[in-house]
């Protein structure tokens, strides 16, 4: 093949050194604007296991690599006058200029042509098989064929300048200080044996305050200088970018994604060649975690691989080249997007104390997770663990283990939570006539007695018509009180769970079958009319029409809702809940989507709000003082134009100066026009910036499903409780199953069950063993296990 690689930074040398080791028949030049073994930059950093993906792509570079690495395991986070370390990442450092003279040398020995001080604007100058085009951030070859590769650059809001020192630190350090101005950050690293890496991070709105927008590039960096000197030891911060004056060295991450990676030019002959491109200019990761260059050497190794495992069919090769990589960089972008949200957002956390601060920047990405922080550093976690338990109340016993966060108490007003779990409400559509009957005490019961800490039931209903289906549970007639008052009476005699009501009103979405005969479809028959906060339709074409409340039937539901409480106080609830979220009946007035009113009740997110604070103060009124009120909201209607994360804050701040304890944070299931954004956890960001920005207690829902989330999510302060659903429909006691999982014995079960406890923790540990044990048997070991052979 003749191949070109516009660009000769770490993805077209690499590249183009593969297909030559690979092929010494390959024609392959690599084409660079700036002169030879020439680079701006100070240090990149590795992880172990992209070395060992380098190893067994090209073991020559990968040795001459690994003789030039610093190696440390530490990250050392100072905030605050303290100083803590984590251990067991396994971080490596190497100047980006000694990186390319290395892939430089080596394509040398293997015949690839380097090209340098060559700008190219133009791949058509090349007549070749395969072009490469990997020239960059800015790549100027994208912007040609920007109607194929559709490229999406989202420019981020930190300014950063990229510094070096000859301080050698020796672990992965940041750093964090406060100013007049704001917060400033360090990402400092060692890479050689005279130099760090020491980059300087702070939000827009704080650099402009500081004046860094209007200083020389010589007084920004004494400014950095002054600012972090306790950490330089009298070294000076030094710039290799000659180039930039004043403040240009300053920064802001650009984000990019493209729809496509590869533009097939037609050429003057009627053939076609595959423009294809490779690192920075296909994606890109932001610097915190360390990720761009390991990006674009792994860009290379699998289109190398892939066009080896199609021999002779070039379009077969780039069609799963960009269908592996798209997946493997979406998942880096990922975890890269939430942690440039963290450090954008380090005001966020700067109320918290060290330590879990701390443990918040090391699961920032999401991709570090309790558990395996307990890998990397057991010594660490079980300290840290040891901490948060005394914040809530908890001294580990001398010969016991530490406890998780997971299973640390938790106290709202009067009410005190054995563990952070919640059965989440869920609707059962078992009811009759709105009768919670044998079924929900069966299915509440067996939860209870589950381990969880709080049951919710499924939204309850405070009239006939506020029912989502007719088979829908309600709290407005005599015989409701009766039954919900059995099944709290058991849930308090059988087991130490609270248990809570969630009060609604279907609003527009009421009036449709149970889900497993359609779902959101309107009864065949017996419809009864619906209101909401104004005239809708939730599946056009399909559902009923809603009509707009008037203020008397407004009057008339508040009316309800307060009778529904009394009668949950009377049922001897612990715990209530209003639902506002998922396009109900008070969800209606919040979202601009469902809400055109033009009276006091809408337009303004004040106004929307002033109908759900009216049912709510006029519960609360009533509702016992020691006993918790929550609050579930979707926070992201995930349609341009609906409720935003931002306006999520908002509604969370009125509803706690009105006296909520607590915020469900839930999202979407408001417009069939939404898009969302699915992942594990994928709801947790919006409960950690209600809970850290709003300044209240938060529920954190969605894709919750092992303990190791739960852990996660309560030690960073995310939110303080974790309401699992799925998980409880497949395991009543999916609580007490978790905690013999990771390895926690120290739960109390019910005592007819104490037999099965030991049971599973003595198979839980065998599992553990022989995972282990696997874990140190060759794949070909492993295999002959699996069949019995040995």
């Amino acid at each position: 093949m003749r191949i070109v690689c516009i660009g000769g930074g770490p993805a077209g040398l690499y590249f183009g050194l593969l297909m030559k080791s690979r092929n010494p028949e390959n024609e392959v030049t690599v084409v660079e604007r700036n002169r030879p073994y020439d680079t701006f930059g100070w240090g990149v950093v590795f992880s172990d296991q992209t070395l060992g993906n380098l190893r067994a792509a090209d073991a020559p570079s990968a040795d001459a690599i690994l003789d030039a690495f610093n190696h440390w395991d530490d990250i050392e986070i100072n905030f605050r006058g303290q100083q803590i370390r984590s251990s067991g990442h396994g971080f490596c450092g190497i100047g980006r200029k000694r990186l390319l003279n290395i892939l430089q040398a080596r394509c040398e020995e293997l015949g690839v042509k380097l090209v340098f001080e060559t700008q190219v604007t133009d791949d058509s100058v090349y007549e070749a098989d395969l072009i490469i085009a990997c020239d960059g951030l800015n790549s100027a070859i994208r912007q040609k064929y920007t109607d194929t590769y559709h490229p999406d650059i989202d420019t981020r809001d930190c300014r950063f300048v990229w510094l070096g020192t000859k301080k050698l630190f020796d672990a992965f350090t940041f750093a964090f200080e406060e100013t007049e101005f704001g917060w400033f950050q360090a990402h400092a690293y060692r890479f050689d044996d005279q130099t760090s890496t020491f980059i300087v991070e702070t939000p827009e709105r704080v650099w402009r305050a500081a004046g860094l927008d209007e200083m020389s590039k010589e007084d920004s960096i004494a400014f950095c200088e002054k600012l972090f000197a306790k950490y330089l030891d009298s070294n000076a911060l030094l710039s290799n970018a000659a180039h930039l004056r004043g403040s240009s060295q300053w920064i802001r991450f650009p984000r990019v994604v493209n729809g496509e990676w590869v533009h097939w030019r037609r050429n003057a002959n009627g053939s076609q060649t595959p423009v294809v491109l490779m690192g920075d200019a296909a994606h890109t990761a932001h610097f915190s975690i360390g990720s761009g260059t390991k990006l674009a050497l792994e860009d290379a190794i699998e289109l190398a691989n892939s066009i080896g495992a199609h021999p002779g069919d070039l379009p077969a090769a780039l069609k799963h080249y960009t269908e592996v990589r798209s997946i493997d960089v979406l998942r880096i972008q990922n975890a890269a997007r939430n942690s440039t949200e963290w450090f954008e957002n380090v005001d966020r956390y700067t109320s918290f104390e060290p330590q879990q601060f701390a443990y918040s920047l090391l699961t920032r990405s999401q991709r570090i997770s309790h558990e395996n922080l307990r890998e990397r550093d057991a010594r660490y976690l079980s300290g840290f663990e040891d901490w948060l338990a005394r914040r809530s109340g908890v001294e580990r016993a001398p010969d016991k283990h530490s406890v998780p966060p997971m299973f640390t108490p938790f106290t709202l007003r009067g009410v005190t939570l054995k563990n952070r779990v919640v059965v989440s409400p869920m609707a059962q559509y078992s009811a009759v006539d709105g009768i919670a009957g044998d079924y929900h005490l069966m299915h509440l019961g067996a939860r209870a007695m589950g381990g969880a800490a709080l049951v919710m039931t499924e939204m309850t209903c405070v009239s006939p018509e506020a029912r989502i289906t007719p088979a829908c549970p309600g709290m407005y007639a005599p015989e409701h009180l009766r039954a919900w008052k059995r099944i709290v009476d058991l849930v308090h005699r059988q087991s130490d769970a609270k248990i809570g009501i969630q009060l609604g009103h279907s609003g527009a979405k009421g009036s449709t079958r149970v889900s497993w005969e359609g779902i959101d479809q309107p009864l065949a028959e017996g419809n009864w009319p619906l209101v909401s906060a104004s005239p809708q339709q939730y599946l056009r074409g399909v559902s009923q029409h809603s009509r707009e409340a008037t203020h008397e039937e407004l009057r008339e539901i508040e009316a309800q809702f307060v009778n529904a409480t009394r009668m949950s106080i009377e049922a001897g609830f612990d715990w209530l809940e209003l639902h506002c979220a998922h396009g109900y009946f008070l969800s209606s007035f919040l979202s601009p989507l469902t809400n055109h009113r033009t009276d006091e009740y809408g337009g303004s997110l004040e106004n929307r709000l002033r109908y759900p604070l009216q049912v709510f103060n006029a519960i609360r009124a009533v509702w016992p003082q020691d006993k918790p009120i929550s609050v579930r909201i979707s926070a992201n209607d995930w349609v341009e134009g609906g409720t935003t994360p931002d306006d999520a804050v908002k509604i969370a701040r009125a509803f706690k100066a009105a006296g909520a304890d607590m915020i469900d944070v839930s999202s979407g299931q408001v417009s069939k026009d939404e898009k969302p954004v699915y992942g594990r956890m994928f709801q947790t960001p919006f409960a950690d910036r209600v809970r850290n920005e709003a300044g209240i207690a938060t529920i954190a829902v969605g894709a919750i499903s092992e303990a190791d989330h739960v852990n996660s999510i309560i030690a960073a302060g995310r939110a303080d409780l974790c309401a699992i659903a799925r998980p409880h429909l497949a395991n009543p006691s999916w609580t007490l199953n978790e905690a013999a999982k990771i390895g926690y014995f120290d739960v109390a079960w019910p005592k007819p069950y104490i037999a099965a406890k030991s049971q599973l923790e003595r198979n839980l540990e065998r599992e553990r063993a022989q995972a282990a044990a696997n874990a140190g048997l060759s794949a070909q070991e492993r295999a002959q296990r699996a069949e019995g052979t040995t």
